[in-house]
């Protein structure tokens, strides 16, 4: 088998309602870029990339096509079966820029469900149940509103919740904190998250203003090192998202001991197969993790629910997907949604899921 053509295309994913606030950036549509690997036995995969705006990590949309035209030259006539040649070749084509890797990995993936006519979780050892958990992300408001979210959301069967705080007087985030206590129930675990918004001092601050109460606290602040600073003065288990960025460091946050756990993105360390790996480690040294991406359509959804699954239940917390907030799936019959809190593990063959590619704007071909 030989890849006969690449396809880039780019799609607008609007966001329903009020803009998604972070502590330190707001947006109300996300840019996405769609890769399409066709082969010549007829197959074709797919893969996304997404990033959640310019400012949220080093990624951006633009970034992401101008690196996939500089590798996609390169993959022509190569065997979409040997991933691991293809993205070798990545590699020696473009030094870096793993989110826009991931999403040829993620097509190459596609391409071989399709081949061995199975899913990819199986591909990766299989599926540990039918089904899996999802999150809701809770966007910066006032603690009364947060509170009535809460309680929406578990109306709505998520037992599990993430607050975003941070980029504001952290006295509002206390109150905040104390709220969500007020109407949680027993089964919704909680994580607060700052999307690096809060300084050392805040961080600490907020963590033992509320040392009563029982959250995991999702990377607080900017760096790695400022993590490592305030690990000895919190209260509540801490959680690495952004600065996870790849293999090599969530082994370093456990070998240090800053880790207590993962938020992770599948694109931001380079696609299924290193996510593939940081779940082994994961495994290996009883850390919890979610499955998540930081944003994308009904691709990278199913490419997150597919690696959620083979986690461990007692270690997988679940995988957030940004279905609930934008509409027009990719693929209508098979669309990746949540349902009272849960995601169906998609049935078909590799993602399992078809894109209407006439949905997407074609940015540019290669062949």
């Amino acid at each position: 088998m030989k890849i006969t053509e690449l396809h880039i295309y780019q799609h607008s994913l609007d966001i329903k309602g009020k803009p998604y606030k972070m502590a330190l950036s707001e947006v109300d549509s996300l840019d996405t870029t769609i890769v399409q690997i066709i082969s010549d036995s007829g197959i074709s995969g797919f893969g996304e990339v997404c990033p959640l705006g310019p400012v949220y990590q080093e990624a951006h949309a633009l970034g992401a096509r101008a690196a996939l035209c500089e590798m996609a030259p390169h993959l022509i006539g190569m065997n979409p079966l040997h991933y691991g040649q293809v993205m070798y070749k990545c590699n020696l084509a473009l030094m870096g820029h793993l989110y826009a890797k991931a999403a040829i990995d993620m097509a190459l993936w596609d391409i071989i469900g399709k081949h061995y006519n199975a899913p990819i979780s199986s591909l990766l050892g299989g599926a540990k149940r039918e089904k899996v958990p999802s999150y809701y992300a809770i966007s910066i408001e006032s603690p009364d509103e947060v509170a009535r979210l809460v309680v929406d959301k578990q109306q709505q069967g998520y037992e599990r919740l993430q607050v975003k705080v941070g980029g504001r007087d952290v006295a509002e985030d206390i109150a905040v904190a104390r709220k969500v206590f007020e109407v949680k129930n027993s089964k919704t675990s909680i994580a607060f998250d700052a999307n690096r918004g809060l300084t050392t001092t805040q961080a600490i601050h907020f963590s033992q203003s509320c040392r009563d109460l029982n959250f995991v606290l999702e990377q607080p602040c900017d760096s790695y090192e400022e993590l490592k600073a305030i690990t000895p003065n919190i209260c509540h288990p801490l959680y690495l998202d952004e600065s996870a960025s790849d293999i090599a460091t969530v082994a370093k946050a456990i070998n240090e001991g800053i880790a207590d756990g993962f938020g992770m993105k599948v694109t931001r360390v380079g696609g299924v197969s290193a996510m593939r790996s940081i779940i082994d480690i994961c495994h290996t040294y009883r850390r919890p993790l979610s499955c998540d991406d930081s944003w994308g359509g009904d691709i990278v959804a199913a490419a997150c629910v597919h690696l959620a699954s083979i986690v461990e239940p007692s270690l997988s917390r679940g995988a957030w997907i940004a279905a609930p907030y934008i509409d027009k799936p990719y693929d209508r019959l098979n669309s990746v949604q949540v349902s009272g809190g849960w995601i169906d593990i998609p049935k078909g063959p590799g993602l399992g899921i078809v894109p209407d590619t006439s949905m997407f704007n074609l940015y540019q071909s290669f062949s």
